[in-house]
C-alpha cells in the first residue's frame, strides 16, 4: 500500500511497532480470505461513499478504510498506539452505559472491536455494526464468528444510516469523530437522536478535545486530515445542539474521553396515563420507550 514517507508515524513510530507485529502471520491472514468477494457480501450500492472519507489517507495509509490492507493492519496498530491499553480504554465506553438495552447501534464500528464488547456485556441485546467499508466489516464478523457472538453488519453511512426512527435504547461511535468533518459529526449526532428511543443513550469515544488543543505536537503523530478540527471542536456542544440533554464527558487516562448524552422525552408528546383506558395485553399503548421497538 502507499504510504506518506514524511510522517511522524511513518518516520519513527511505525517502524517501532512493526517490531512488535507478526508480519508474516498477518499476511497469511491476508491472504487465507477473498477480500472482493467477502466485501460484496455487504456492499450495498445505496451506500454512496462521501468524499472527506474516499479522498483522504488516515493513519499515513493512501485510501484509507477502503481496501484490505486497512482491515488487516487496523487491529494490530490500534493496540498498542491507545494508551494506556486498548481494552481499557474502549471498555470505558462499554462501563458508561446507563441504559438497559435491548437494541444497539455501534457507528463507524470498523473492526468490530468495540461492537464485540458491548455485545459481550450485553448478550441478549440486539447489536448492529455500521461501517463505510465493507473490508472492515469482513474483519468484524471474521472477529465475531470466532468469539462465538451474534452481532449484525451492516455497510452504511453514519450519517444517513436509513434506519427506522426510534428503534435503538443506545447509539455508540468509537474513535470516529476524529476521523470525520465537525459538520459531519453533527449530522451523525443529529442521525443517532433520530434513531434513539426517548431516554434513549448516545456514546461518543475519542480523543481528549481538551489535551489535543493543549498539545499540538499530537496532532502531527498520525496523518488525519481532520484532527485539529475535531481538536477545535466540542463533542458536548454538538450533542446540545443535536437535541441532547445531560451532556457530559469523562477523560479517559487523560488522552481519550466519553461524552454521553440522553434522548430527552418530549412532554408534549407523552400521553397522560389513563386507568381505565389501559390494556394489560397492550402494553404499547402506554407509550413507553421500553414497547414498541421495531426490527
Amino acid at each position: 500500500m502507499a504510504v506518506r514517507q514524511d510522517t511522524i508515524w511513518e518516520r519513527f513510530l511505525s517502524p517501532v511497532v512493526r517490531l512488535l507485529i507478526d508480519e508474516d502471520e498477518l499476511r497469511r491472514y491476508a491472504d487465507s480470505i477473498n477480500w472482493e468477494k467477502e466485501s460484496d457480501r455487504y456492499r450495498r450500492d445505496d451506500v454512496i461513499i462521501p468524499s472527506y472519507y474516499s479522498n483522504q489517507n488516515f493513519h499515513g495509509i493512501a485510501g484509507g478504510y477502503l481496501n484490505s490492507d486497512a482491515a488487516v493492519t487496523y487491529d494490530p496498530v490500534t493496540q498498542y498506539v491507545l494508551p494506556p491499553n486498548e481494552g481499557i480504554v474502549r471498555q470505558a465506553l462499554v462501563d458508561a452505559v446507563k441504559v438497559k438495552p435491548r437494541r444497539i447501534l455501534d457507528l463507524g464500528c470498523g473492526t468490530g472491536s468495540t461492537t464485540l464488547m458491548l455485545k459481550q456485556a450485553f448478550p441478549e441485546a440486539e447489536v448492529i455494526g455500521l461501517d463505510l467499508s465493507p473490508y472492515m466489516l469482513v474483519r468484524a464478523e471474521d472477529k465475531a464468528r470466532n468469539a462465538g457472538l451474534e452481532i449484525v453488519w451492516r455497510h452504511g453511512n453514519a450519517e444517513k444510516t436509513g434506519l427506522r426512527d426510534a428503534t435503538f435504547d443506545l447509539v455508540t461511535a468509537s474513535l470516529l469523530f476524529h476521523e470525520t468533518p465537525d459538520a459531519v459529526s453533527l449530522a451523525i449526532l443529529r442521525e443517532s437522536f433520530r434513531l434513539l428511543v426517548t431516554g434513549g443513550q448516545v456514546l461518543i469515544l475519542d480523543g481528549n478535545q481538551k489535551t489535543l488543543r493543549q498539545l499540538e505536537w499530537l496532532n502531527d503523530v498520525f496523518e488525519e486530515p481532520y484532527i485539529r478540527e475535531y481538536a477545535a471542536s466540542s463533542t458536548e456542544a454538538n450533542m446540545g445542539a443535536a437535541g441532547f440533554e445531560a451532556v457530559r464527558s469523562q477523560d479517559v487516562w487523560w488522552i481519550n474521553q466519553v461524552t454521553s448524552g440522553i434522548k430527552p422525552i418530549a412532554t408534549e408528546n407523552v400521553r397522560q396515563y389513563t386507568p381505565t383506558s389501559v390494556d394489560n395485553n397492550d402494553l404499547e399503548g402506554l407509550g413507553s420507550p421500553a414497547f414498541g421497538i421495531m426490527a
